[in-house]
């Protein structure tokens, strides 16, 4: 596999449906890491966007919280608590103690548990909605390979985000 510049793996272009999903997910995983690195811990913390309160702490935080969800609550049918309860349900809510290199070392930590959940199973294979994700989806059963696509766009759209937080913070943009 090659590598952008700034150390991603650039998903293979020919590949079967499972090396194609996760790899994607792992490449929109990296920008995450990407768009943090080097931030203090105040500049992480800052709502640069007048009109919003998101910060890239809070989308740290957050993609943990979707992470945990999707592969251990869904797939693994864990009731796995929150990795950081007061950051409220969806990891967005900023709290003094916590800060960028604690919520790092969860969000890969999650990471790792995730791809541990699925590393032998079938992309065919199930989990199960909470009755409020299964009142959306119209369903209680989501496949692996509908939550890795889902994981994908998660990670996109919030990759947007960071990349417009970032250059408000401190002007690096990119990737």
């Amino acid at each position: 596999m090659t590598t952008l510049p700034d150390g991603r793996s650039v998903p293979p272009a020919q590949a079967d449906e499972r090396t194609t999903l996760t790899a994607w997910l792992d490449f929109h995983r990296e920008t995450l890491a990407l768009k943090v690195a080097d931030l203090t811990d105040p500049q992480s913390r800052e709502a640069p966007i007048p009109s919003s309160a998101l910060t890239l702490l809070g989308l740290v935080q957050h993609l943990t919280e979707v992470e945990r969800n999707w592969f251990q609550r869904v797939f693994g049918g864990e009731q796995a608590p929150l990795a950081n309860p007061a950051a409220g349900f969806d990891g967005f809510t900023l709290t003094p103690g916590q800060d960028l290199p604690g919520a790092l070392a969860r969000w890969r930590t999650q990471i790792a548990r995730s791809r541990d959940l699925v590393a032998e199973a079938p992309l065919d294979a199930t989990g199960t909605l909470s009755a409020q994700e299964a009142a959306y989806a119209g369903t209680d059963k989501v496949s692996l390979r509908w939550i890795l696509t889902h994981m994908i766009e998660e990670y996109a759209r919030h990759n947007g985000h960071a990349d417009l937080l970032r250059e408000a913070i401190d002007g690096v943009a990119g990737a």
